[in-house]
């Protein structure tokens, strides 16, 4: 059966719709915020980082600018200096591995596990060394990490773990939210996660007070006492404005992360038959598909044919960290992280979030079953 043009194209996610829907909870927000004339730590920034501490299960939130500076940050209240090592997984986001060589450390690369496509503990082992100070557990794409085995790596090596969630908040392991389990965790705001801003923003959570003094002191030019520096510090603060919309969308997070649930059981449901290896919620793990990543045959080829059909995909993410010009100076070299690559050149992104329709899942479903029951002489994006 050949699937209609669609009349609306279905996105890989419609932030409009989410604002549309909430629009009237923003405003007032918005308006709130404005007519306080206190915009920066203030009021609704306090009372956002105690909602957030208290959702994720730790003593202490710190606002910031990005989730990036988020992880750099976390870095800085360690001490990690020039030299150090920092491991981290070849298969994330730039940002996770980008602090870590700003402060002249070495980010040093292991591979992911090919089911949860989150570090692998038996090669975090392999990597560790008297320079590691700190691993840096990704949950990717809203999977959670093996925290058990990882936490227990970090404890014999005497290192901290830190939990990179930016894709994951709301996630749970053995029933406990994410970003609990190491001495940090950092969380992004962009705009298209599963809690996400009106611009930039991002967070540390730690339940340690002395940890919490430090990153508030480093996000304000490294002052405790306003014009009093004990150190040279940052300008990286997470804005009222964008607390106060955040504090909105925090209450309707869990219904959210249910609802993109409910849409990963429907494509898993309607994509059985396909040849494509989906996402797997591994036991005792909550999975929030911040992105619904599948490991895709023809990959480039499914995506045009997706094109045609009005429906969008992503790819998240195309390079791994070791062969991104930014980190030649490594000297890591092509087959050294063979799952990462392999993610790398076949996964893509299906279009999934909370707002979208039923209808919409079925038939992006519905046009990926029919391109691989196409004939590969036929296929038209051939």
């Amino acid at each position: 059966m050949t699937l209609s043009p669609l009349n609306q194209s279905v996105l890989v996610t419609d932030l409009g719709k989410e604002y549309g829907l909430l629009r009237e909870e923003i405003d007032e927000a918005v308006h709130r915020v404005l007519s306080s004339g206190s915009y920066i730590l203030g009021p609704e920034s306090q009372a956002f980082e105690k909602d957030l501490a208290a959702y994720c299960g730790t003593g202490f939130a710190v606002g910031v600018n990005s989730g990036t500076d988020a992880i750099l940050l976390a870095l800085r209240a360690l001490d990690i200096k020039a030299n150090d090592e920092v491991i981290v997984p070849a298969m994330t986001f730039i940002a996770t591995a980008e602090p870590v060589a700003q402060l002249g450390a070495r980010p040093i690369f292991v591979d992911i596990d090919p089911v949860s496509y989150t570090m692998d503990p038996s090669a975090v082992r392999q990597k560790l060394s008297p320079r590691t100070k700190a691993i840096i557990a990704v949950h990717l794409y809203g999977q959670p990490a093996d925290l058990d085995e990882l936490s227990r790596i970090a404890k014999e090596a005497h290192v901290p773990l830190i939990e990179d969630m930016a894709q994951a908040i709301g996630s749970e392991y053995r029933g406990k939210k994410v970003g609990s389990f190491g001495l940090m965790a950092c969380l992004s705001f962009f705009p298209t996660k599963n809690l996400g801003a009106c611009g930039d923003g991002g967070a540390v959570l730690t339940s340690s007070r002395d940890l919490s003094e430090r990153l508030n002191s480093l996000r304000g030019h490294g002052a405790k006492v306003k014009y009093h520096h004990e150190e040279v510090g940052y300008n990286t603060r997470l804005d009222d404005l964008q607390a106060a919309i955040l504090r909105v969308k925090l209450k309707h997070l869990d219904a959210w992360n249910s609802k993109r649930r409910t849409f990963a059981a429907a494509y898993g449901t309607s994509l059985t038959a396909s040849p494509l290896q989906l996402p797997k919620e591994l036991p005792e793990r909550l999975h929030t598909y911040h992105l619904y990543a599948v490991k895709a045959p023809e990959r480039d080829a499914l995506r045009s044919f997706l094109d045609k059909r009005q429906i969008a995909s992503g790819l998240h993410y195309p390079l791994p960290l070791h062969l991104q010009p930014a980190f030649a100076y490594l000297g890591e070299k092509a087959g050294a992280y063979p799952e990462s690559e392999a993610l790398a050149d076949n996964m893509v992104s299906l279009p999934l979030y909370p707002h979208m329709g039923a209808g919409d899942v079925a038939a992006v479903a519905a046009a990926i079953n029919e391109f691989y029951a196409s004939p590969l002489i036929n296929r038209p994006s051939l």
